[in-house]
């Protein structure tokens, strides 16, 4: 195995796990590659497994030569690519026994080397001299006539057997395997032509080229032979020389003939080891050949089946929902009537039984000396992924513990809301609500009482809910009401009910029966509402005051006489962070990133890891409180977001972590930072070239620096964010994609964001030891990751149990509290390996 990458190389070391007769060798680069196949005795490895390189990477080229003519030329090749582009499939197509195979389908290596070493085996190669690769089947009923041919044509280096005539013919040629027969015309018990006709029409001897030997020139009997099968006829009264001239010519053929079987041969097992559906097309869409994992997906058993038939028929004829698509419309069909190439379509393929397959497809253009002939259609089966993208979607509208929908959910619920409501005169409300005892009852019961309150309470709300609302829990003790179409005059009412359904409850947990009452904030959505931000904040304000007026309240906000309040309160944080950036009032920490392999060494040795400066660290913000205690960025940074601060923080935080990691490395540790960028900042003009002076300032390595933007903000901000990135690329940092899989198109922006890193959103790490749907989640994940090359870090890490799981994963690093906890110092990674902290960051 020749593979750079230490992530992929572990991927294929797992798949090829339970091959114990696989001997697996590694090459960590293309170098140490080229050197193992030049020390190797000839076909010293049945199989190289090479990671698909650049086109243009010298060592590579020298690697596919010593492939092609060295001592592992007859050794089975299998090449692992990212993308099944043009350049993986030239590759494929260059040398005999070798397929291609997408990262995303190395679990199914081994099948893959299996079929490639079966064919392998299939297929010898011709003889470079003489004819002893030809044998010859010579039927003569004279005895005199077969044994002068015979010694004739073995003095050539044929392999020659006889006959004496038709019926002894045929059953020696049905045993033997023969290439040519040379077949006497008159013959006592049937005649040549008679033979040969038999040699065409059986299936076991098809393949025999016959010629028919005579000793006289008759028109009709030449017709008669030629019309039966034969390519030649001879006269026993020619020149020997003339007569082996023949043979020759007719070995050519067949040496021809068997050279393109072998290629066929080695095409159909290229195609047969793809794990991909591959098919062929004409220029008119119809197929003309389809390979068994194709077949498979498709629910055929027999390639006759769809050979010969137009794949718009049969494969792509109508959309998802059963629509018909027509041929004019149909994207892949327009590609094959005009040679174009169509990459990465996600489209719907239709299985024999009538049930549609979502699938991924690429088409490329098949072009012969110059000819367009056809296209040749890769694509997969993307029913699992779709599954998992359905699973990560509930997830990330969706609290795991009460399975209400959760904040990210509503606020784009309440977005839209608020822009149906510019066009209508309807009004609807929000309901903000605060439960007042909670926090007494997970203090006294414990935090498993705490979570079934929540669980039962969501229960409660929503069996006041109508169709149109949307209750979702907004974090903690919080939860959100969105009444749609409620009115002015009667929503006070309504939120009346929602509040005497929590005063009403009686919580009974441990034998305990607790009361339980909420504060709940109304502020009405009309069109003449400016933003669901305003919405938000005037619930916010409207439920502070009605815990102001004494707790299991209602309080419907007005904006004559509650702006001011809410002014203040939101001013007053406004002014404390701009205060903060002019008097250095944030504080930086730092939390360690390690590798899991790393820390799982310590773990089995009984102890944790000796106590010592990690290697790399997030730079996570903090702001000085009046009385200096340290205030959490949840308490702040959404007043910042509103107030279009989070600029300026970043900046704020990019200096003061620059001069950090300057001091540093000034000690002679070099030490890497993570900083995280917010979705303001990702459109800013001037940050990289702020970035870029601060870099020379500082006399700092680029390559230390990882910057981390969420799934969620990369999404909303999709072209700037790739902009930012593959500006900051070019100077030589690095990006993480954050909280990967709480967005809504995971795997799809995954293939379009050129980050280095992907950060498991916490929230499926966090239940990894006691939910396996959350298992699933990260190793889906993590392998989906590993396939397009970039590497995993797991957040929320807070035990032993869920690092021993990571590292079984194959997840690259970990983060959390089990690991370290934040500290103003970039904190050692000590003995509290083996204590479990708080889960927060």
């Amino acid at each position: 195995m020749i593979e750079p990458s230490a992530t992929l190389r572990h991927l294929l070391r797992r798949s090829l796990a339970a091959r114990p007769d696989f001997h697996l060798v590694e090459a960590a680069t293309f170098d140490a590659g080229l050197a193992q196949l030049r020390r190797a005795t000839p076909c010293g490895f049945a199989a190289v497994i090479l990671g698909s390189p650049a086109d243009d990477h010298p060592v590579a080229q020298a690697i596919l030569a010593e492939l092609k003519a060295g001592n592992a030329r007859d050794s089975a090749m299998l090449i692992m690519a990212h993308a099944a582009d043009a350049a993986a499939f030239e590759w494929a197509v260059r040398r005999p026994h070798t397929a291609l195979l997408l990262w995303s389908d190395h679990t199914e290596s081994a099948i893959c080397l299996d079929r490639l070493l079966s064919v392998s085996s299939m297929v010898g190669a011709v003889p470079a001299t003489g004819h002893g690769d030809i044998r010859v089947l010579l039927v003569d009923d004279s005895r005199t006539i077969r044994e002068s041919y015979k010694r004739l044509l073995a003095q050539q280096g044929y392999a020659v057997e006889t006959a004496a005539n038709a019926g002894e013919a045929m059953e020696i040629a049905r045993l033997g395997n023969f290439d040519i027969a040379i077949v006497d015309y008159f013959m006592p018990g049937g005649n040549g032509d008679e033979l040969c006709r038999r040699l065409r029409d059986d299936p076991v001897t098809a393949a025999v080229t016959a010629s028919i030997l005579t000793g006289a020139y008759q028109e009709d009997i030449i017709q008669e032979c030629l019309a039966a099968g034969a390519v030649e006829c001879m006269f026993k009264n020619e020149a020997k020389e003339l007569f082996l001239a023949r043979i020759a010519a007719m070995s050519r053929a067949v040496r021809n003939r068997k050279s393109i079987e072998a290629e066929r041969e080695r095409l159909a097992g290229i195609l047969g080891s793809v794990g991909d559906g591959v098919y062929g097309v004409d220029r008119d869409g119809q197929i003309t050949f389809i390979n068994p994992a194709a077949r498979k997906i498709l629910g055929y058993d027999q390639a006759t089946s769809l050979i010969g038939r137009a794949a718009h028929n049969l494969i792509h004829y109508a959309a998802e929902d059963g629509r018909p698509t027509p041929a004019t419309d149909c994207p892949l069909q327009r590609s094959y009537t005009g040679g174009s190439e169509v990459n990465g379509l996600e489209t719907v393929f239709w299985h024999r039984a009538g049930r549609p397959i979502p699938v991924e497809c690429t088409v490329y253009p098949l072009r012969v000396a110059g000819l367009a002939e056809g296209s040749v259609v890769a694509f997969r089966d993307i029913s699992e992924r779709r599954l998992l993208e359905r699973e990560l979607l509930w997830q990330a509208t969706h609290d795991p513990l009460t399975k209400l929908h959760n904040r990210n959910h509503f606020e784009r619920y309440l977005e839209a809301e608020v822009q149906r409501l510019k066009r209508s005169d309807e009004v609807s409300a929000l309901l903000y609500i605060d439960l007042d005892r909670f926090k007494y009852i997970n203090d006294t019961a414990g935090h498993t009482a705490g979570d079934q309150l929540l669980i039962e309470l969501g229960q409660q709300l929503q069996s006041r809910l109508r169709d149109a609302d949307l209750l979702a829990r907004l974090g903690g003790d919080e939860f959100a009401v969105i009444l749609c179409n409620v009115g002015p005059r009667n929503v006070t009412a309504v939120a009346e009910d929602f509040r005497q359904v929590l005063d009403e409850y009686a919580f009974v947990y441990g034998g305990k029966s607790y009361k339980i009452n909420g504060s709940i904030g109304v502020a009405l959505i009309d069109r003449d509402t400016y933003s669901p931000g305003e919405v938000l904040a005037n619930a916010d304000i409207a439920c502070h005051l009605a815990k102001r007026s004494g707790r299991n309240q209602v309080h419907l906000y007005r904006p004559e006489s509650d702006a001011k309040l809410a002014m203040n309160l939101e001013l007053g944080w406004s002014g404390r962070l701009q205060e903060a950036l002019k008097g250095d009032g944030f504080m930086l920490y730092f939390q360690p990133i390690m590798a899991v392999e790393e820390l799982q060494e310590g773990a089995r040795g009984g102890h944790a890891m000796s106590t010592r400066l990690a290697p790399h660290y997030e730079v996570l913000v903090r702001l000085k409180g009046a009385r200096n205690e340290v205030i959490a960025p949840g308490a702040f940074l959404p007043t910042a977001e509103r107030f279009g601060l989070m600029t300026q923080i970043d900046v704020w935080v990019l200096r003061r972590a620059l001069e950090k990691l300057e001091e540093i490395q000034a000690s002679g540790r070099r030490p890497t930072f993570t900083i995280n960028i917010s979705g303001q900042t990702l459109e800013s003009d001037s940050f990289v070239s702020l970035l870029e002076r601060l870099l020379k300032k500082h006399q700092l390595d680029p390559h230390s620096l990882i910057f981390e933007i969420t799934e969620t903000s990369a999404i909303e901000n999709i072209e700037a964010a790739k902009r930012l990135i593959n500006e900051s690329r070019a100077l030589g940092c690095r990006f993480a994609l954050d909280d990967f899989g709480s967005g809504f198109s995971s795997f799809h922006h995954l293939k379009h964001l050129p980050v280095d890193y992907i950060k498991i959103d916490g929230q499926f790490v966090r239940g990894m030891a006691t939910d396996p749907t959350d298992r699933a989640i990260v190793t889906s994940i993590n392998d989906i990751a590993h396939s397009f090359g970039k590497r995993t870090i797991a957040e929320f890490v807070e035990g032993q149990e869920t690092l021993a799981l990571l590292q079984s994963f194959g997840v690259d690093y970990a983060q959390g509290f089990y690991i370290s906890e934040p500290g103003a110092e970039p904190p050692l990674v000590s003995a509290r390996l083996h204590r479990v902290g708080a889960t927060k960051h």
